[in-house]
């Protein structure tokens, strides 16, 4: 495994500060496999250091680029266990947040839009002169291409390379549940930023892991698992999108739609509890704020 210094401020000093009950460090990344998606009721992650300079909470061990590439390239489109109606939903929101007050403009920049939810948000809003759509995961590219309905829309696979893309010329930039999984976030960011038109934004999602869910659960928290190289909060996203160039940084918590069987499921099998599946339970969707956060940056005018 790839041992690292903090990815924000470079420091190599620290606290652990939550560890697994079974030490995914020791394992490899063969072993660690059929770990790597999903809630399960055996469960690995690498410990997690609080960097004594930035206070960033992150893995200083953790998997290396070319064994990355090899676990994300079997895994299943992100949100596939959740109903299209509740992604929708949650996705609209997120893009609701981001264009209020800004009317779309420029082009649209986003890294890892999964089979384009958002992407077809942006579409209805219109506004948008061309889409750039980072996407390692081939085989979403078909939804992928049909949610773009007909604009100008470039697809490419390397999330690290945004060359393609004019500098100066996105309007909003998007970020959904990815910034948590990426080894460098810095350089992304910084790279990001040099694309965003005058006045442009950036839209993030992370997981919060200041949260009081993830202070109720501990070490039981689902975002501490083998897919998370570091966790944000608000304090350490500000800092880091500092560094990155911007400006201008506002956090708030945000809202996510899902199912009430599913909810239910998904927490007794995180905490080791079988729920027959015979068992009725209510299908209705509904908003939670569930340790998330929405973070909008926006590039000075």
């Amino acid at each position: 495994m790839r041992s690292r210094a903090c990815p924000c401020c470079g420091a190599t000093s620290g606290t652990t500060e939550v560890t697994c009950a079974r030490a995914a460090e020791t394992l490899s990344v063969d072993q660690l496999r059929p770990y790597w998606h999903g809630l399960e009721k055996t469960k690995y992650f690498f410990p997690y250091r609080r960097c004594s300079r930035c206070a960033l909470l992150y893995a200083p061990v953790f998997f290396d680029d070319a064994q990355l590439a090899v676990l994300y390239s079997s895994m299943p489109p992100n949100m596939d266990m959740l109903p299209f109606a509740a992604v929708a939903d949650t996705q609209r929101g997120y893009f609701r947040a981001a264009a209020r007050g800004r009317p779309p403009s420029g082009d649209y920049l986003e890294i890892g839009p999964d089979v384009g939810h958002l992407v077809t948000e942006a579409v209805a809003h219109g506004g948008f002169e061309r889409f750039w759509l980072f996407e390692p995961n081939q085989s979403v590219h078909g939804p992928l291409q049909q949610a773009a309905g007909g604009r100008p829309a470039t697809i490419l696979t390397d999330m690290r390379d945004l060359s393609p893309v004019p500098d100066g010329s996105v309007g909003l930039g998007v970020m959904i549940h990815v910034l948590d999984h990426l080894l460098d976030p810095l350089a992304m960011l910084a790279a990001i930023r040099t694309k965003l038109r005058p006045g442009g934004a950036l839209l993030i999602v992370t997981h919060d892991e200041s949260s009081l869910l993830r202070r109720a659960m501990g070490r039981r928290w689902p975002p501490f698992c083998l897919q998370h190289p570091l966790l944000y909060n608000p304090r350490t996203i500000r800092r880091l999108l500092g560094q990155a160039g911007f400006d201008d940084v506002t956090v708030r918590p945000s809202t996510n739609h899902f199912p009430i069987d599913f909810l239910a499921r998904q927490a007794a099998q995180a905490a080791g509890i079988a729920i027959p599946h015979r068992l009725p339970l209510p299908r209705r969707a509904i908003g939670l704020r569930l340790g998330n956060m929405l973070t909008l940056a926006q590039a000075a005018a």
